[in-house]
Parts: structure tokens; C-alpha cells; sequence
């Protein structure tokens, strides 16, 4: 049964895509919406919407949230972006990150010990190392390097990973909400910059709009073309890989050289959380619960072994080190919560949703580290994944 908006219809498809982000924003707004965020709203709204069928689980449309979308919202959300502030909170997030990890690979072989995931067991634990190391560009990676092709098992493991990969998101989006456990953990000020400068009543003007997008525009398109060289080097390494990174280093180096200049950018990070949460709409729109139910119940049991683990080791594995680091005397490297956070989702869901959330928080300073993390996981993904496949 077709969708009621057909996939093809582009113009249709982000139509619901901004409107559900129009909507996440509304519920926000909202005493009855404030217990979650807007993105979560969104998330919620885009599975309940693409499980109906009303909204297509995959689109022409999407590719171009993905192709075109993501990698503008990551400079928009980094035009105030001075490294000399975000140094600090680089090094804690690369921490948590560590522990992430640590998290992710601890899950899957106990994950892989309580299931019986049958003859595909080892793959399928290298798979999902990738995945939650650094995004599905490392489950994909893994899957094609170890030669895997059963279709039936890879949809089920893509959906599995797609729906309980959003219901992490969501978890960890409205743990800030919850002063059980806000308490629990150091308390630090990301407030964005743009937030307060719009809390004292300054204006964004179309002049400012205009600026803001073009530079967008121009360091996505100096950072494909750096890559395009780079590979033309034939050094037998892919530097797509290292897309966002570049993207990361050329917004910071004019957010920390003429941060003055920059700040006259405004609106910026408002059109970058705006396309943040289509962003969220398009990831959750994929999350097909009946191809789930019906091929993977006993990945399913994995994964969520998997995601527990990672989630004990991360927070109350924080706690801990934080814990030990008081002891020590050293209070400036204890792990806040939204640090941690950062970190997990990084981990779990990539470079481009750590960004999103902790625009979507008003955690700007989060913002570059979470990027940083986030590459890193990509680069060590996928032969993560393979040692894991190759050892099992």
C-alpha cells in the first residue's frame, strides 16, 4: 500500500518534514510539551506519521535532507564557534566518548552471549560494534568489507538499529529534563550565544540571514573540494570520511580569528536548529516497527542488551570516574551530564546528531566537541567493527 504522500512527490515530503518540525517547536512551546524538547516531538510525530503510512519511509527527499541539509547545519551551528572557549569542554567530552565506547563494545558481547544471533553471530556483533561506535556509515562499511548479503537479515538489522537507535535519542534528550538526574552530576552553563544575545532583545535581520547562509554554503563547498583533492592524491585513503571534519575546521577558524565579525551573523544557529529537526524527522521516518516485529525479534533483545549496557557504563560509569576525580582534587575534569550525553550520542547515532542535540539544548559549547567525537568514531567505526567480526 502506497503512502498517503507519495515518495516522489518531493515538494509534498518536505512540506511534512518542516511542518513536523514546525510542530516540534509548537509543542515546545507548550506547558504540556516542555517536559520534552522539540526534537523529540518531532521524532515521535515522524515514526507515529511513517507507521501509518501517511509519510513514506524512504524518499528522493531524504537524500537530500542527508546529502544537502546535514552537512549546512553543522557550520550554521558553528558560526560562533571560538575554539579558545571550547577547548576545556573538548577534552571531558573526548572522555565520555572513550567511555562510550568502552560502553558499546562491552554491550555486544554480552548482547552476543545472553542471544543467539545463529551463524551470522560474529558479523552481526561487528556490525553493531560500527554502528555504535560511530553511526551506520560503520555498519555499512562493516557489512560490505566482511562480504555479508542476506537481505532479509540486513533489514531487520537496519530497522532494528534505526527504531531503537531514535528510542536512545529520545531517552537520552529527556534526561536533562529530570532533576533525579541533573542532580547527580556537575552542573555546567552551555547556554548558546545567540540565545542570550535574542533573550536581550537584539534583532536578526535578512542582511544577517543572507551572511549567515552564505558562509554556510561556502565551507561545505571548500570542504568537499578539499576532499576532492585529497582523493585525488590516490594515497589509498578515503578522506570522504573525513568530510565533517573539515567542515568543523573551516567554520572555527574564522569563529575563533574574527569572532567579533562572526557574531554579526545572527540567525544562523536559528535556521540551523530549524533544519536540525527536519533532520530528526527524516532519521525517524525510516523506523519501520512492522518489518521489525515480523524479522527481528531476537535482534531487537540484542540491541537493547547492547544499548543498556552502553547507557550503565556511560552514566553510572561517569558517576563513578567522577567520583574518583573529586577524590583526586580534580574537580575541572568531572563529567557533567550533558557532556555525557554529547558523548553517548556521538557514539551511538554519529557526527551529525551530536551537533543537532546540543543545538537543540542550547549546549553551543558541545556543539564543536560533539562533532570532533563523532569523527573520531567514524574513523575508528568500522576496524572497531572488523576486530570484533575477525575475534568472535
Amino acid at each position: 500500500m502506497n503512502p498517503l504522500i507519495p515518495a516522489e512527490h518531493n515538494i509534498a515530503v518536505f512540506a511534512a518534514l518542516f511542518a513536523i518540525a514546525l510542530f516540534g517547536f509548537w509543542a515546545e512551546s507548550k506547558r504540556w510539551g516542555k517536559l520534552l524538547t522539540g526534537a523529540v516531538w518531532a521524532i515521535l510525530l515522524s515514526i507515529l506519521l511513517s507507521n501509518l503510512n501517511i509519510l513514506p519511509k524512504s524518499a528522493p527527499a531524504y537524500s537530500v535532507v542527508f546529502g544537502y541539509f546535514v552537512p549546512l547545519l553543522l557550520p550554521l551551528f558553528l558560526i560562533h564557534a571560538d575554539v579558545r572557549r571550547i577547548l576545556a569542554e573538548s577534552g571531558r567530552v573526548g572522555m565520555g566518548f572513550v567511555l562510550a565506547c568502552f560502553g558499546t563494545v562491552l554491550g555486544v558481547m554480552i548482547g552476543a552471549s545472553l542471544v543467539d544471533l545463529g551463524e551470522h553471530e560474529a558479523v552481526l556483533a561487528g556490525m553493531f560494534t560500527g554502528t555504535y561506535t560511530g553511526g551506520s556509515a560503520n555498519f555499512a562499511a562493516v557489512m560490505q568489507s566482511t562480504g555479508f548479503n542476506d537481505s532479509n537479515i540486513i533489514a531487520a538489522a537496519t530497522a532494528v538499529d534505526n527504531l531503537l537507535g531514535i528510542l536512545f535519542l529520545v531517552l537520552i534528550i529527556m534526561m536533562p529534563a529530570s532533576r533525579f538526574f541533573m542532580q547527580r552530576y556537575i552542573q555546567r552553563d552551555y547556554e548558546s550565544d545567540e540565545q542570550q544575545s535574542l533573550e536581550n532583545g537584539e534583532q536578526i535581520s535578512g542582511l544577517s540571514i543572507a551572511a549567515a547562509l552564505t558562509f554556510a554554503l561556502v565551507v561545505v563547498a571548500v570542504s568537499d573540494l578539499t576532499v576532492y583533492l585529497l582523493n585525488q592524491l590516490a594515497i589509498g585513503f578515503d578522506f570522504t570520511l573525513l568530510r565533517y571534519l573539515f567542515i568543523t575546521l573551516f567554520s572555527v577558524i574564522p569563529a575563533t580569528l574574527v569572532p567579533r565579525q562572526m557574531q554579526r551573523l545572527k540567525g544562523g544557529q536559528s535556521m540551523g536548529f530549524v533544519l536540525a529537526l527536519v533532520f530528526f524527522a527524516t532519521i525517524a521516518a525510516g523506523a519501520d516497527i512492522a518489518t521489525l516485529l515480523a524479522y527481528a525479534p531476537i535482534l531487537l533483545v540484542f540491541v537493547f542488551v547492547l544499548l543498556l549496557v552502553h547507557w550503565i557504563v556511560v552514566f553510572i560509569g561517569g558517576q563513578l570516574l567522577n567520583s574518583l576525580l573529586k577524590r583526586m582534587g580534580k574537580d575541572s575534569l568531572q563529567l557533567s551530564l550533558p557532556e555525557l550525553i554529547i558523548a553517548s550520542n556521538a557514539s551511538v547515532l554519529g557526527a551529525t546528531t551530536a551537533p543537532a542535540l546540543a543545538m537543540a539544548r542550547g549546549w553551543n559549547t558541545l556543539i564543536t566537541p560533539g562533532i570532533l567525537v563523532g569523527v573520531a568514531g567514524y574513523i575508528i567505526g568500522t576496524p572497531l567493527g572488523l576486530l570484533i567480526a575477525s575475534i568472535w
